[in-house]
């Protein structure tokens, strides 16, 4: 029999998949290109015909951006492997407990690996016929929200026993959420040895044209910053990171702003990026590494990058917080 359909045993378990982008599995060129192969590949990612961009990434990309993109990886690559799956693996750790022995909380990358496909698998076969999928991201967007839900979907579609499936919505407004970024800020500016002029919120680009096409990431990210400029009693200026090809992206542009800045008297900055949930290549190396040098380079005096939520306790409680909404009437009130 094909393990994927293996019968559910209806343990009355429940499964709970905490879902991030993905990471190449070591920093390396070959690793990177097959990582970039897959992600580049993604129709959520490249909304540019296949027939049209196919020869572009095989031809020239896929030749020439591993090995800078290996660097840039080996820049941010701990003990512990990709920060991005180490911090990802500790929230399903430390989530292990959180809601009785009937919950199984696992995780999984949307490319690379551990695959979508195999930790269903796992859920499946360990007796979880209701599983809630958990995107990893506080504001929808259709690149990453919904190719991660996509995945899972298309996973499902070919076996022959389904579990019950929910999905956890975007979180960009959540109070919990604003409030989990505030005592991670505060804590962080508190620590530091100079007092900013600004918080610039970095928040990873998408092409202008998907906006156009309905895709709420934008207004989700500036009612998240508005949000927190609120809380924390000051401004949280915007910009958008990661700008990728000849396409108009949105705008400001992080690394555009960065070098503005000091210009435009802003000698002290802290950068956060209230976008990712936790702390990875764009992160680590863009901003606190490339960033830092470009605002330093640019007149600026200090500069300070705020980590992600990471698996601290705002994180953790967060989580909690939200995947026990949508666990609601799967699993009792505690």
């Amino acid at each position: 029999m094909n393990p994927l359909d293996y019968p559910v045993r209806h343990s009355g378990r429940i499964g709970v998949l905490l879902i991030n982008l993905g990471t190449p599995d070591a920093p390396t060129a070959p690793a990177v290109r097959r990582y970039l192969a897959e992600f580049l590949s993604d129709r959520r990612v490249v909304e540019v015909p296949p027939i049209a961009w196919q020869p572009i990434l095989r031809g020239i990309i896929l030749n020439t951006r591993p090995k800078k993109s290996a660097h840039a990886y080996g820049l941010v690559w701990t003990e512990h492997g990709s920060p991005l799956a180490h911090y990802t693996r500790r929230k399903a750790e430390k989530l292990a407990d959180a809601f009785g022995d009937g919950v199984i909380v696992d995780w999984a990358m949307r490319y690379g690996s551990p695959s979508i496909a195999d930790r269903l698998a796992a859920l499946q076969a360990g007796g979880c016929a209701r599983i809630l999928l958990a995107p990893m991201y506080p504001q929808y967007c259709a690149a990453t929200t919904a190719t991660a839900n996509d995945k899972a979907f298309a996973v499902l579609a070919s076996r022959r026993v389904q579990p019950a499936i929910r999905t956890l919505p975007p979180y960009h407004d959540d109070p919990a959420y604003i409030g989990a970024l505030k005592g991670s800020i505060e804590g962080a500016l508190a620590g530091l040895d100079f007092a900013p002029d600004l918080i610039l919120a970095s928040f990873h680009g998408m092409p202008e044209r998907t906006r156009a096409l309905g895709d709420p990431y934008y207004d989700q990210c500036i009612a998240t910053a508005r949000l927190l400029g609120e809380a924390l009693g000051r401004e949280v200026r915007v910009a958008f990171q990661s700008r990728f090809g000849r396409a108009k992206w949105l705008e400001p542009a992080t690394d555009r702003t960065l070098a503005e800045l000091p210009g435009q008297g802003v000698r002290k900055l802290a950068v956060v990026a209230p976008g990712f949930s936790v702390d990875c290549l764009e992160t680590l190396e863009e901003l606190a590494i490339r960033g830092r040098q470009s605002f330093l380079d640019a007149g600026g005096s200090d500069f300070a990058y705020i980590p992600c939520l990471n698996d601290s306790d705002e994180s953790i409680a967060l989580l909690r917080g939200l995947l026990a909404r949508e666990l609601a009437g799967w699993v009792p009130a505690s």
